[in-house]
């Protein structure tokens, strides 16, 4: 190897050395402003109400609280029943629409994926067609029929107009992972002697778990956070969710800015730990996946 080329892929080396810090330092710009609000958050809800509106504002308190975490969990105080009421409602109500919408989009992105029937195309895209619209347009239509069917002021109001928003990209999520599932494993379990539903079972469905857990999450998190239909639909005070029921910190003349973002910080919990937790197991159903293969 002559002197240039030495010169030359040392150079190129110092050219991707610096590519990769600038990308490092990037990604750290960008956490940082992710998780800024969170700090600020967390910050605010340690304060007491007179703390929080100083300015210049404190970044840290001089003598900071845990009482406003203390009144959103206990039960025997008005804003501890509550909160713990629109928590579990929350919780209900997005389980559910997380177990309902799995349980409908992995058949029908199978269908989809695997079998060929007329109309196909038609219909997969009739089902994105939903999504191509902002969701407030569906607002008055659908609270029309909730009141015709008796659903308003029930959590199955929420369910059912969550599912709608939900599933069509629940759909084209699982589908795109289907495609990419060799057909031929299948062909190898029927030849082994097992049915359709067998090899769906048992084949399909383990190297699909990444995608399930994709959609779990994207249908939780949607149901967990959403407030225009929640606000339209529940009017009832222990029907409320998180979303709508956290309005109670603010008032006409005031806002108890401490309660509100201790409330805030608590709402975002469960989804940071879901998200936590389920992204171990979807590593670990990757690499599954890729060893079956």
């Amino acid at each position: 190897m002559t002197a240039m080329e030495m010169s030359a892929g040392a150079a190129k080396r110092r050219g991707a050395g610096g590519w990769r810090w600038s990308g490092r330092i990037f990604l750290l710009l960008l956490l940082g402003f992710t998780v800024m609000p969170m700090i600020w958050m967390f910050i605010t809800s340690l304060k007491t109400g007179f703390a929080a509106m100083q300015y210049p504002p404190q970044w840290w308190p001089a003598e900071p609280t845990l009482e406003n975490y203390w009144r959103l969990i206990d039960p025997s105080g008005n804003v501890g029943r509550d909160f713990i009421q629109y928590f579990w409602n929350s919780i209900w109500v997005s389980t559910l629409t997380t177990i309902l919408a799995v349980v409908v989009a992995v058949p029908a992105a199978y269908a989809f994926s695997r079998f060929r029937f007329p109309g196909r195309n038609f219909l997969f895209f009739a089902v994105l067609l939903r999504n191509m619209f902002p969701a407030v347009v569906f607002l008055v239509p659908l609270f029309i029929l909730m009141k015709a069917l008796g659903l308003v002021n029930t959590h199955g109001s929420l369910i059912l107009t969550y599912l709608t928003f939900g599933l069509p990209l629940a759909i084209w999520l699982l589908k795109g992972f289907y495609d990419n599932i060799p057909v031929q494993l299948e062909q190898a379990a029927r030849i082994d002697g097992a049915t359709r539903f067998q090899a769906f079972l048992l084949i399909v469905m383990p190297l699909s778990t990444p995608g399930i857990i994709a959609t779990s999450i994207y249908s939780f998190i949607g149901a967990w956070n959403e407030y225009i239909y929640a606000y339209t639909f529940l009017t009832r005070h222990d029907q409320m969710t998180l979303p709508v029921g956290i309005q109670r910190f603010f008032s006409e003349n005031a806002t108890d800015w401490p309660g509100l973002m201790a409330a805030t910080f608590m709402m975002s919990i469960p989804v940071v730990v879901l998200f936590l937790v389920l992204q171990r197991y979807f590593v670990r159903a990757l690499t599954e996946g890729a060893v079956k293969h």
